[in-house]
């Protein structure tokens, strides 16, 4: 269907022209709704085709005197080989045809994972990247996008389209686009990423990334360098420690982050995750340059000095485009007003901003406590869980237990030692160890069930051990709703409707993770694993090398490029990739697979027969291999074991895993997903 048609024959300047199917019409009349908020014109028809040469006359008109035009794009119009709505592509296509490539005329939205070569779109269409809106939904960037299309002091020379990160969504990723590729800025912005990247290469020892294709790492490239940066938004840089022993760096780095949970809270204020803005911590960027690398217009930067119960705090609030100070101040309290000292900060940030802290960031101190001591053995258990380590694990563990015994009450730190005890059982294989997890998450919803904390710790575990998938996606789609711009919730929701067969939802989640955090490793490795699951081997390979660049030893991300690689019949690559693994089941599982695909069936043998050997907690991964060598009796020997473990490999891959294809026909199959209780 199309744009409703205006009362007048002459048709306003600067409107907006909405094609779709008639089967998304909710989701276009969302976006329709966004935009007519904000003042923006917009010609959508809500009604089945009417027919007749008046109306079709009046749809021609309009999308010949539209300024924008925005096609819908969907599974729904990828199946629907006739309609309306195609007749209005084409009138389209043909008039951008008569326009300077310089000119953005086709904005293209998709509402779900459907890909170019499915959509069945015109090449117009192609020649541009995307905006993912999951179901209609729209962000105010994607707003500012088309009003700033729309603005006559918009300039004539060209710019490269925005990507759909730009816009709260994803863009397919296109790295050879002509109408973006043949600009010189866009060739100097590329060498510049080439450049640094091949620095980056040459001066690490670990090399697994660079079995990433060329045209992946441009890929990845373009997608951060074409999101927009919105004037509210602000990143909290890690706050240095000049206590006079530098022993303080805990306490420092986890008021900075404290601060960046505070203002994630308020509403229309972009605030990249933790993860992205700590990236910076001890390098030598400059503001300008991290401000551009995290898209955003302003910094909040400063330094901590502890000294025994005494606390002195001083921060800058930064304009990165003009190093302007907005605003600063100094603090001198008692250690005992650290939340106070906290609040005030955010408060003058927002002030500084012309925003409102909203009663929901005011609320924050839910999850907080009266006992010092307590928090401070709660900030160093997120700073030991953050490494990740076994020894770091064991510590975090300690450090939470600590916590929760000073204030029992204490509802972060029982959903902080809810994460650590399952981290550290999974990697130990205690099996009381996954109890005390869901008794510490369990706690932490009880003591604060107004605080997304625990929710999310506790939907996790009911996903990845307990196997109750209608409690996770309650508990995390509550967790969601009081606070929805947490990465690490976003990704763990995406990984249980990846687990729930609801690939489209699961990728568009996984998106939105790298959006909000786009420089955590494991919100891009999310993002890889799941498009790998829908088979966008392209996309996969462009995704895991920004992962890989941002963490080359995350363990993960290196078993994902090995299966990537066996995927696409490159086992000589896999194989390559996995000798270079530090750890040890990723090491083996890659080996035992690529030698296998080579004919290689020897080293194959001995590369499991060491895995079984020396990981025999980690079940999922030798039957990965024998479903990959067609032996499918004992891979389903393996998967019974992993069964009977609650082996977390199985929760997050059963059901998409590619490796286990080999299976899927078998009805021990299906047999195993209703052990597991997930829907056939």
């Amino acid at each position: 269907m199309g744009g409703q048609p205006p009362e007048s024959v002459s048709a306003p300047m600067g409107a907006v022209f909405l094609s779709y199917a008639s089967q998304d019409g909710e989701a276009a009349e969302r976006i329709c709704e966004a935009l007519r908020s904000a003042a923006i014109e917009v010609w959508f028809d809500q009604s089945e085709l009417r027919g007749g040469d008046v109306w079709d006359q009046k749809i021609r008109r309009e999308i010949h005197d539209c300024a924008l035009f925005i096609p819908v794009i969907s599974a729904n119009t990828a199946s629907r080989h006739e309609g309306y709505f195609r007749l209005e592509w084409d009138l389209a296509d043909q008039r951008s045809h008569m326009m300077a490539r310089s000119r953005v005329f086709v904005v293209p939205v998709c509402l779900d994972a459907t890909t170019e070569a499915a959509a069945d779109v015109p090449d117009s269409f192609k020649r541009v990247q995307w905006t993912r809106l999951p179901a209609g939904e729209t962000p105010p960037a994607f707003v500012e996008r088309i009003r700033r299309l729309l603005s006559p002091e918009r300039p004539s020379a060209a710019r490269p389209p925005a990507s759909a990160a730009s816009a709260g969504g994803s863009a397919i990723l296109e790295p050879g686009r002509a109408s973006w590729w043949s600009k010189p800025a866009a060739w100097i912005a590329c060498a510049s990423v080439l450049l640094a990247a091949l620095a980056y290469f040459a001066a690490r020892d670990f090399r697994v990334a660079k079995q990433a294709t060329p045209a992946a790492a441009t890929a990845a490239g373009a997608v951060s360098a074409n999101i927009a940066t919105p004037p509210h938004s602000i990143a909290v840089l890690p706050f240095v420690d000049l206590s006079e022993n530098r022993d303080q760096e805990y306490f420092s780095d986890g008021l900075s982050a404290e601060l960046i949970d505070l203002l994630a809270r308020v509403p229309n204020l972009r605030v990249p995750a933790r993860t992205s803005s700590f990236y910076f911590k001890g390098r030598s960027d400059d503001l300008a340059t991290i401000a551009q690398k995290l898209h955003v217009a302003n910094l909040l930067e400063g330094s901590v000095r502890r000294s025994g119960g005494t606390l002195r705090v001083t921060v800058e609030l930064i304009r990165a485009d003009s190093g302007y100070h907005l605003w600063s101040n100094s603090y001198d309290r008692d250690l005992k007003d650290v939340f106070k000292v906290q609040d005030d900060i955010a408060a003058e940030v927002v002030a500084a901003l012309k925003l409102k802290l909203s009663p929901e960031a005011q609320s924050a101190a839910g999850h907080r406590t009266a006992n010092t001591d307590a928090y401070d053995q709660y900030l160093l258990g997120r700073e030991f869980l953050d490494l990740g380590t076994p020894d770091g694990l064991e510590r975090a563990t300690a450090a939470y237990r600590k916590a929760v015994a000073l204030d029992a009450g204490y509802s972060a730190a029982y959903a902080g030692l809810a994460l650590a005890e399952y981290s550290r059982a999974n990697d130990i294989g205690d099996a009381l160890g996954f109890d005390r997890a869901n008794s510490a998450a369990d706690k932490a919803v009880a003591l604060a069930p107004d605080q997304a904390d625990g929710y999310a710790a506790r939907g996790f575990l009911r996903y990845i051990f307990s196997w109750d998938w209608s409690g996770a996606q309650a508990d995390l789609e509550q967790a969601l709703a009081i606070n929805g711009k947490n990465s690490t919730t976003v990704s763990f929701y995406g990984e249980l409707l990846s687990v729930l067969g609801r690939q489209a939802q699961a990728i568009a989640y996984a998106r939105k993770a790298t959006e909000l955090d786009p420089l955590s490793a494991r919100a891009w490795l999310g993002l890889g694993e799941r498009l790998t699951d829908s088979g966008d081997y392209a996309a996969a390979d462009a995704v895991l090398a920004r992962s890989l660049e941002l963490n080359s030893q995350s363990p993960y991300a290196i078993m994902a490029l090995e299966k990537l690689r066996l995927l696409e019949s490159r086992a000589p690559e896999a194989l390559a990739t996995a000798r270079e693994c530090r750890h040890v089941t990723v090491r083996l599982l890659g080996i035992a697979t690529a030698e296998h695909s080579l004919g290689h069936t020897r080293e194959s043998q001995a590369a499991l027969d060491e895995l079984i050997e020396k990981r025999v907690q980690d079940p999922y991964q030798v039957a990965e291999v024998y479903a990959w060598r067609g032996e499918k009796d004992k891979a389903f020997a393996w998967l019974q074991r992993a069964y009977l473990q609650r082996d977390g490999g199985l929760s997050h891959y059963v059901r998409t895993d590619r490796l286990l294809a080999s299976l899927r026909s078998d009805s021990r199959y299906a047999e195993l997903l209703r052990q597991m209780h997930l829907p056939q």
